[in-house]
């Protein structure tokens, strides 16, 4: 048997996150754990001392983990812009109902809006860490729903 657990994302600014996707994205807090360097500097193949800090917010069933090092051992590497077409992860999709409303929030809470990727039914944003994030209508819901 195989269950999805969570997806992780490493950011700078633990508060300021947790503001950005509770309040302009609808996630709801969840938990928030501290974890000891011993075992879990391991895990992470980071060097101690890294003084983790997981807070899990969640949100239509989807997990998402902010992972905030606080620790000299572990200080965040510079955020660097990734490509579609680069391997890994590319993003976080999120529908909204209305989506000039969620842009104006999202810079508000500073994040970033990349007004050439609008094409009216969506449009791709950044947190303010640089996690790219597409905003759907509710349309695109609606027609994944009546599709069964």
């Amino acid at each position: 048997m195989t269950v999805f657990n969570h997806l992780g994302q490493c950011v700078t600014d633990l508060e300021r996150s947790k503001r950005f996707y509770v309040e302009v994205l609808g996630f709801e807090p969840w938990r928030e754990l501290g974890f000891p360097d011993e075992g879990c500097s391991s895990l992470l193949r980071l060097a101690p001392p890294i003084d983790m800090t997981a807070c899990y917010l969640r949100r239509d069933g989807l997990v998402l983990e902010l992972l905030y090092f606080a620790g000299s051992g572990a200080a965040p590497l510079p955020a660097r812009e990734r490509v579609m077409n680069e391997p890994g992860l590319t993003h976080i999709s999120i529908s909204v109902d209305d989506i000039p409303a969620t842009s104006t929030q999202v810079e508000e809470y500073g994040g970033e809006v990349l007004k050439e990727t609008d094409v009216g039914a969506a449009i791709f944003v950044r947190d303010p860490d640089g996690q790219l994030i597409e905003l759907l209508t509710m349309d695109y819901v609606e027609r994944i729903r009546a599709e069964g």
